[in-house]
């Protein structure tokens, strides 16, 4: 299975401009072979406070991406506004499933409310293990998705130029402490710190880039993540019942 990660610079509050920019990239890694494709967190408005740019179901916002899943065959996860919601989607020709962003952070708090749940979303590519942005420094989040079944995971993010260390460290963590792939797609520089990444079992990068506008792909071997767990089974090995909070 072929995956890939887009990095796109995220144009404040212009959803028309970055949808043209999300179809360009991604029909670049479709013609690559890519089957999920991966963007960040908000890519089509970024955090617009100025405007009212929320959609709600049937999420409109979506259509010209309808259209591109239905022509290409593939599975497309991001995050739109709905409401006070950083509303997590994975969108394929099934339909869309859900995950909302749990964690908001600093003065998202004055506009979004934390998801309520986590779990896989289940699509024609597998079930997919969706974060956001600022879940990424919750490893509860990525373990609970991971016990639950999910067959990769996915973060989508913001994450500022400044904190680029962080992001990279810990999208291989979430990996290698899960035994499991794991695809990072960031907002490209100068406001971002791009470095989005197709990750493995073990934590080793599959693809990377830089700050740059772009996009990676990388296969995914869901084998891998058995093979890695058989090697060390530090799933099973896991003591809940001795852990304290």
């Amino acid at each position: 299975m072929i995956a890939a990660s887009i990095q796109p610079q995220i144009r404040l509050c212009d959803r028309k401009e970055n949808l043209r920019r999300a179809l360009a990239l991604a029909a670049g890694a479709a013609s690559e072979g890519a089957e999920i494709l991966v963007f960040p967190e908000l890519f089509l408005t970024g955090f617009c406070y100025s405007r009212d740019l929320s959609d709600g179901v049937p999420y409109p916002s979506l259509d010209p991406l309808r259209s591109f899943v239905a022509e290409h065959g593939c599975l497309v996860v991001g995050s739109l506004v709905d409401g006070r919601l950083n509303r997590g989607f994975c969108l394929d020709e099934r339909g869309i499933g859900f995950q909302d962003k749990i964690h908001p952070f600093g003065t998202e708090k004055d506009h979004f409310d934390g998801g309520s749940s986590i779990s896989p979303v289940e699509t024609s590519k597998g079930r997919i293990g969706l974060s956001i942005c600022y879940d990424l420094r919750f490893p509860e989040v990525a373990r609970s998705l991971a016990l639950s079944g999910a067959d990769l995971l996915v973060t989508i993010g913001e994450f500022p130029a400044a904190r680029g260390v962080v992001w990279e460290t810990l999208s291989r963590a979430r990996a290698m402490e899960n035994q499991i792939h794991h695809i990072a797609s960031n907002g490209a520089g100068p406001e971002f710190c791009g470095r989005s990444a197709i990750i493995d079992p073990w934590g080793r990068a599959i693809a990377e880039m830089g700050a740059e506008e772009g996009w990676i792909v990388g296969e995914i071997d869901l084998a891998d993540r058995d093979r890695a767990r058989r090697e060390i089974p530090a799933l099973g090995d896991r003591r809940p019942e001795v852990y304290r909070w």
